[in-house]
């Protein structure tokens, strides 16, 4: 957390709209706790200023900016301020910008519609070590990342090579499981190819680190 003399939370906004950037700026520095120190216009105009030492604990960060986009930005801000959060204000409730930014470092989530006490109480869960997601969003964000790790770990594999696949991993040969399944060996030589394939691995050894890593069997 960056340092005080009166211990405030010590919060930058970037946001390209110049009359809610000044509703943000004044609705943090009536608050108790809290002064927003600086606010620009831009990801890059805040950038610049990080290079003179000063480092915020919040950051306020609007996805839709023109130039580097708030999605953009957040890779170069957490490469150069680890420990600061960042928290996205954004007008829609856009399901892919929410997953994106969430995966790249987001600790927060806030509508510009949301009432003021909304984004005062949202900074207050971040610096208390929560997360400041609408409860809306936190449920698509939830869905989004569900639905990834469900298409991730199928791979589009069909049954028999899900079967064939988990026999490999128990470490049987492909004589032995072709036996075990009354199939050919060709016919489970074939399925392994596809299988390799499918899961973008070129040795046993991959296969089986894939498949146990992301328990796909």
């Amino acid at each position: 957390m960056a340092e005080s003399d009166s211990m405030q939370i010590v919060v930058w906004v970037v946001e390209d709209n110049n009359h809610f950037r000044k509703s943000v700026v004044s609705l943090v520095n009536r608050t108790e706790g809290m002064i927003c120190e600086h606010a620009f216009a831009s990801c890059e105009q805040a950038l610049t200023m990080l290079e003179t030492g000063s480092l915020p604990d919040i950051l306020l960060l609007d996805i839709g900016l023109s130039g580097m986009s708030g999605i953009e930005g957040i890779a170069k801000f957490k490469s150069m301020i680890p420990t600061t959060q960042i928290i996205m204000l954004t007008m829609h409730e856009d399901d892919k910008k929410v997953f994106e930014a969430i995966s790249a470092g987001a600790m927060g989530y806030l509508l510009k519609s949301s009432p003021p006490e909304n984004i005062i109480r949202g900074i207050q869960e971040v610096i208390d070590g929560g997360s400041a997601i609408n409860p809306l969003i936190a449920r698509k964000v939830l869905e989004q990342f569900t639905r990834a790790a469900a298409s991730h770990s199928e791979y589009g594999l069909t049954r028999r090579e899900k079967e064939i696949l988990a026999l490999f991993v128990d470490g049987l040969r492909k004589q032995e499981i072709a036996d075990k399944l009354f199939l050919s060996f060709h016919t489970v030589n074939a399925h392994i190819k596809n299988i390799y394939n499918k899961l973008q691995v070129n040795t046993r050894g991959q296969l089986m680190a894939k498949a146990h890593k992301e328990r796909i069997v």
